[in-house]
């Protein structure tokens, strides 16, 4: 158990963050028909405006490499920005709609030596063939006081020219290049996966047979990390390749 935040807190933080909001009720994505989800093609952000048609996608996510169920709480422990990192990432019961698309939201907390340094609500959802898209997020830095300082990155689909990214294919495939997200200047992240058979140690266990994506983005150059997802959980490592040595590890699941 991570020893600089008692476990009632976690607890208490995860309950909270989850909520208690009833999920609007939505059909199972259908992955019987895959030819009828055409994901986009990498290139220029300029030229990059995915066609949505709200009725493919849904809030309940079942891809089995990032499964988002409602109540569960994933605590990753390591470094970032130089100091002792405690994130957890909540998957609530609640949903928005943005661009037309009901989106489940995730919360995503990091604290620096205990002390909340940036929260996030971010908006998934799934299409009909099992590939989860991402739909924007509100992001917040915070000060010591907590007071916030900072809302880069946010962004929402369909608002002042930004456009939704895949986030994780249902059936991956090495080396193809997805924009996880487009807001020109402000959000840019992209990623592929470069290896389906890796394995990795974090507190929780060793996995053997875990997908590996590398991550950067044209606001970061110089910045590559590591992802590994393992089926049935989602992200249990992100790890720093070039840039700045950070790292988090997947130390607990609260259900």
């Amino acid at each position: 158990m991570i020893g600089w935040m008692k476990p009632g807190v976690l607890l208490a933080v995860a309950a909270l963050l989850a909520g208690a909001t009833p999920t609007t009720s939505s059909a199972h994505p259908d992955h019987r028909h895959p030819s009828t989800c055409k994901l986009p093609v990498f290139g220029p952000g300029s030229r990059y405006h995915p066609k949505i048609n709200p009725d493919d996608f849904s809030p309940n996510v079942t891809n089995p490499w990032f499964p988002l169920r409602p109540g569960r709480t994933l605590v990753s422990t390591g470094v970032k920005d130089g100091e002792k990192a405690l994130n957890l990432v909540v998957t609530t019961s609640r949903t928005r709609v943005i661009a037309g698309v009901r989106t489940r939201i995730v919360e995503d907390r990091l604290y620096l030596k205990n002390v909340l340094e940036e929260r996030t609500s971010d908006y998934y959802a799934q299409d009909r063939c099992g590939n989860v898209w991402y739909f924007g997020e509100d992001t917040a830095e915070l000060d010591s006081r907590g007071r916030v300082v900072s809302r880069e990155g946010s962004f929402h689909a369909g608002v002042d020219g930004a456009q939704p990214g895949v986030f994780m294919q249902a059936h991956p495939q090495l080396g193809r290049k997805f924009r996880q997200e487009w807001y020109a200047g402000h959000a840019e992240d992209i990623f592929w996966v470069v290896g389906r058979n890796a394995r990795v140690t974090v507190p929780l266990g060793t996995f053997r047979h875990a997908l590996r994506t590398a991550e950067t983005t044209a606001l970061e150059p110089d910045v590559l990390d590591n992802k590994y997802y393992v089926r049935g959980i989602g992200q249990v490592a992100e790890l720093s390749v070039t840039g700045p040595t950070e790292g988090l590890r997947l130390v607990e699941i609260i259900n």
